[in-house]
């Protein structure tokens, strides 16, 4: 059996079994994270979860290990993102042993929750979604520029409106990017609010700014979607 077709190909069953197993084993690493977060776990269980980690944590090494093997530049490899995704998703375990503290370590764990990134080379959904991403990339630049741009001059606004009746809610500028956000994303918290005629009156016009905000990549992404399924179609057949 061709190693390297095994591993990076899934036009074959051996392909489509190692691509299902190791979807399978990024579900299964997942759950069991969420269940070790549950309280009063009996001894028993969470000896289980930790047979299971290392299982997962094993034979993604494996995996890890294969991809490098099989991989004709070994070195550009390994720095891909790729790469670093399926390092970074085993590194914790490792890191949990060793005859010193590592409780200040214990954040890396936080690392094992990349491993649902890993989840996009099983997932043609998710690689369509990636495709269309490309497609409007420029687009979407410009639009975040925009956004950061917009998100600023909403905090200047509303600063000039509120510091003088609320000074402790918007003390500067960087205080007010917070309202300034939460109202231009139209997620509106209504922990910081204005009380000032002026700045009711500017929060009205943040506020219809803030759906085009949200709209307009909403649409870029509809048709970039629609783009990519139509060239993935025209590619199979």
């Amino acid at each position: 059996m061709d190693l390297k077709r095994l591993v990076e190909q899934s036009d074959t069953p051996a392909g489509r079994w190692f691509d299902n197993t190791v979807f399978a084993l990024i579900v299964v690493s997942l759950v069991t994270f969420s269940i070790e977060t549950l309280p009063n776990l009996s001894p028993d269980i969470a000896a289980i979860l930790w047979w299971a980690e290392l299982l997962t944590v094993a034979l993604f090494t494996i995996e890890y290990l294969l991809r490098i093997s099989v991989a004709e530049r070994r070195w550009r490899f390994v720095r891909s993102f790729g790469s670093l995704i399926d390092l970074a998703a085993i590194l914790p375990f490792y890191l949990s042993f060793g005859a010193i503290d590592l409780r200040s370590l214990r954040t890396f764990r936080l690392l094992r929750l990349l491993r649902i990134l890993k989840l996009e080379r099983y997932s043609r959904v998710v690689r369509r979604m990636h495709r269309a991403v490309v497609i409007v990339r420029e687009e979407m630049i410009l639009f975040l520029s925009v956004a950061l741009i917009l998100i600023f001059l909403s905090a200047v606004g509303i600063y000039y409106f509120e510091h003088d009746s609320q000074p402790e809610l918007f003390a500067s500028v960087f205080h007010s990017l917070w309202w300034a956000f939460v109202t231009l994303t139209t997620v509106g918290y209504g922990d910081v609010y204005p009380i000032t005629l002026g700045g009711r009156i500017f929060t009205v016009f943040v506020l219809f700014v803030g759906l085009g905000l949200v709209a307009a990549p909403t649409g870029l992404l509809a048709s970039a979607l629609a783009q990519a399924r139509k060239e993935e179609e025209e590619e199979e057949g």
